[in-house]
């Protein structure tokens, strides 16, 4: 094997990239990364200043711009995904609004999967318009409903994969290729796949983005958010508004989920195979109506996440019948907490109905399939036996 300091970053293993990309210790030789908790930097004269500013020499100005500690976390993340750059924001949220508003103007069209969490609808059906920018919904695992949506001012094609709350599937590579045809970019949002089973850019998607608050911080500490892509484009599309704008992450936050990132390998396959062993469990009850697991057959797109994802994720969609019912099993849950937050460490199930997706309308709400009975739980770093123990005795309470 060879030996990772002789190869380039790039070609090292997964768990390599995470415990040594962008790596940049000061003159103190620090085993862990160091924390630059500052505002702004100085300089050795005003001409250095003039020339940081102009961009003829490198280095930093200001935290809002750039910061040592983030790039370590960005350099690692990029190197993980596979991009040539990355850009980190306050909160998954925040990298959402700055990747499709950096490839948008007044008269554009976006075409969106209808299946995505709550605050990502809310952007594209409430949010752009006020901007002249309209959104299409379809179902997102049709690529013909994705063709017949296009207009010709159709410039970006927005994807959540699996979705929230349902885990519904999207055809990456056949969507990338439609987006192709016309000249539109493809932003995917892999916060559920994780770049551990999908890496979107390998694919043909221009745009990645993440909120990182989810499995690369996996402790449930702070927030953040990144976005992912080739440098050209990011430097054209979200250079100045992320100067401007201000969606910085704090250098702190940057730090926790820079550790974050040396196990996430290690986390989101132990939660994975924890998951999988739960759906088939869950799927045999006869208090489940339905349960959905990308990796299990009975998927509705089985065979999509079979093509694209090297692994079935930590999430996992049940239905219990009703919202009574629903309510029972998660206030029986004695290990499992209740939390809309999902990727972390301790297993946590939400009511997605009168949580995440409470502001979709009713009727979209069933469209894609989430009715008051769903419940989706995301699967964390407990013993199998023990979650499958609390998450049995949960739905005898049905």
């Amino acid at each position: 094997m060879a030996d990772p300091k002789n190869t380039k970053p790039e070609d090292w293993e997964t768990a390599t990239k995470l415990i040594r990309g962008g790596v940049n210790r000061s003159s103190y030789g620090e085993t862990a990364e160091a924390l630059y908790l500052t505002q702004g930097f100085v300089y050795e004269s005003a001409e250095q200043a003039d020339a940081r500013f102009a961009g003829d020499e490198p280095g930093y100005v200001y935290s809002r711009y750039a910061n040592p500690t983030n790039r370590m976390f960005e350099e690692r993340l990029a190197l993980l995904e596979g991009a040539e750059t990355c850009r980190s924001a306050a909160s998954g949220m925040a990298a959402v609004a700055m990747a499709v508003q950096g490839l948008l103007k007044a008269g554009d069209h976006m075409i969106a999967g209808r299946a995505m969490f709550g605050s990502c609808r809310w952007i594209a059906a409430h949010w752009l318009p006020r901007f002249g920018v309209e959104s299409s919904f379809v179902p997102g695992f049709d690529i013909e409903a994705w063709r017949n949506a296009v207009r010709p001012n159709t410039k970006l094609m927005f994807i959540e994969t699996p979705a929230n709350p349902l885990l519904e599937m999207t055809d990456i590579a056949a969507v990338c290729e439609l987006a192709r045809e016309i000249g539109a970019k493809v932003v995917v949002d892999n916060v559920f796949a994780t770049p551990i089973f999908t890496q979107p850019l390998k694919l043909g998607a221009d745009i990645v983005v993440y909120s990182a608050t989810k499995h690369i911080d996996g402790g449930g500490r702070v927030l953040g958010g990144a976005i992912l892509g080739a440098t050209d484009l990011i430097e054209e599309a979200y250079k100045d508004p992320f100067r401007h704008l201000g969606p910085s992450l704090s250098p702190f936050n940057a730090w926790v989920l820079l550790k974050g990132l040396e196990t996430l390998d290690l986390r989101v396959r132990a939660q994975t195979a924890t998951a999988a062993r739960l759906a088939d469990v869950m799927a045999e009850h006869p208090k489940v109506k339905r349960t959905v697991y990308p990796s299990r057959k009975d998927h509705p797109q089985y065979e999509i996440a079979k093509k694209q994802m090297s692994g079935g994720s930590n999430l996992i969609a049940f239905d219990v019948g009703d919202a009574a019912a629903a309510f029972r099993v998660l206030n029986a849950l004695e290990l499992v907490d209740i939390s809309n937050n999902l990727g972390d460490a301790k297993s946590m199930a939400t009511h997605p109905w009168t949580t995440t997706h409470r502001s979709t309308p009713e009727e979209e709400r069933l469209a894609i399939g989430l009715t008051d009975g769903c419940i989706r739980l995301s699967v964390g770093l407990e013993g199998a036996g023990d979650l499958e123990r609390d998450i049995l005795q949960a739905l005898d309470k049905a």
